[in-house]
């Protein structure tokens, strides 16, 4: 037995012009409108308010957050809510802008402090209308049941995880795409892969959830590389929406792994990109991961393009992780933590902290802080 939930989805060229009217049909009047600074240069809130002004929608900014964001900012955002009485949220961004969104739209029907929510299902009344407008194609957080939010004090990322978090309906416009960077591209696209790896192999995998992840990780491997080549390849811009919607929807019901849960605590007290985070660690965790599921690995680099008729479990498994290796090395990414900044001094913490995030909870392979340290090792 298994469940899977999502939201309405909305897909294609244009689509963020439905924006608007998403919210009418949700009942909204009075919107709050979350997104970040990369969102606002690149005009597409602009895109986003006239939608809303054509549906007749009254509606407040706001757009104080980091990129790794924090509960402080969370509980900001939740003040705004309640001051201008909106009656919906729309979360325009990456996950940075939609994780504030569900995290401050808790604190307005559930009072309290964000790190109250920390873990899994401790949400207990309806939240707000949420409409959420992916413009990464990576976090995958506009069809999630996650929010990832940094606690300051203890320096961590919380994880919270229920169904209320998944919203009410999701926008995705390949056409977006266009306006972010290679290195942008590079980074939020490797995160799709690791969801749908992680995914893929999770303990909580269900036939459904495999169909979304083996999507992901075809259309990632075919056409990661040509759209960080060209913010003019529409084809490929396309693709990776789509796999970042299949990622998405794969880990929001199947959750996600080893690597996540390093990258959740590395997170919490570097201000790394979480895709950079993730490249490094990934094929790390892969191979650590084999042991514990070696055909799943196979089918990885099968879905990959790569020949593994004639090779042995083992050495299929290690064509998968040599293929992520080489896409790194392809599109620019980070391939050392020491490269990003990372210090060896902080690994024992980071190992124990680590092993305390619910994404550790569906790794394939038992794990322990020792072992989280010899990965980290591995990957300075």
């Amino acid at each position: 037995m298994f469940k899977f939930v999502m939201p309405e989805v909305i897909f294609g060229s244009g689509s963020i012009k439905q924006v608007g009217e998403s919210c009418v049909r949700l009942g909204a009047r009075n919107v709050l409108i979350v997104t970040d600074q990369g969102v606002i240069d690149a005009g597409w809130l602009k895109s986003v308010e006239e939608s809303c002004q054509e549906a007749g929608l009254a509606f407040v900014l706001f757009s104080n957050i980091s990129v790794n964001p924090k509960e402080t900012e969370a509980e900001m955002c939740a003040k705004v809510y309640r001051d201008n009485e909106c009656d919906a949220f729309i979360g325009v961004g990456g996950g940075s802008a939609i994780d504030i969104a569900k995290a401050a739209a808790i604190l307005v029907t559930n009072g309290g402090q964000v790190r109250d929510y920390e873990g899994v299902d401790r949400i207990t009344k309806p939240l707000p209308p949420l409409v959420m407008v992916s413009t990464t194609a990576g976090s995958g957080s506009e069809v999630s049941q996650f929010s990832v939010i940094v606690d300051s004090e203890r320096h961590i990322k919380m994880t919270i995880v229920s169904k209320s978090l998944v919203p009410d309906i999701a926008i995705i416009d390949p056409d977006v795409l266009a306006t972010k960077s290679a290195r942008l591209t590079a980074s939020t696209g490797l995160d799709v892969l690791t969801h749908a790896i992680e995914s893929f192999v999770s303990i909580a995998a269900t036939p459904l959830t495999d169909v979304h992840a083996k999507n992901a990780i075809m259309l990632s491997s075919q056409f990661l590389r040509p759209s960080v080549a060209s913010r003019y390849n529409m084809e490929a811009k396309e693709k990776m929406a789509m796999a970042s919607l299949h990622a998405g929807l794969a880990f929001s019901n199947a959750i996600l792994g080893a690597a996540h849960a390093m990258a959740h605590t590395i997170g919490g007290r570097y201000l790394f990109l979480h895709g950079d985070i993730n490249a490094v660690l990934l094929p790390h965790v892969m191979e650590f991961n084999a042991l514990a599921a070696p055909e799943k690995f196979r089918t990885i680099a099968e879905l990959m393009g790569e020949n593994v008729s004639s090779l042995c479990v083992s050495e299929a498994c290690e064509k998968a992780v040599s293929h992520v290796r080489k896409l790194a090395v392809d599109i620019g990414a980070p391939l050392t933590l020491s490269e990003m900044g990372f210090e060896e001094s902080a690994i024992p913490v980071i190992s124990e902290i680590a092993l305390l995030d619910a994404c550790m909870i569906t790794n394939p392979r038992d794990i322990s802080a020792d072992e989280v340290a010899f990965l980290l090792r591995q990957a300075l």
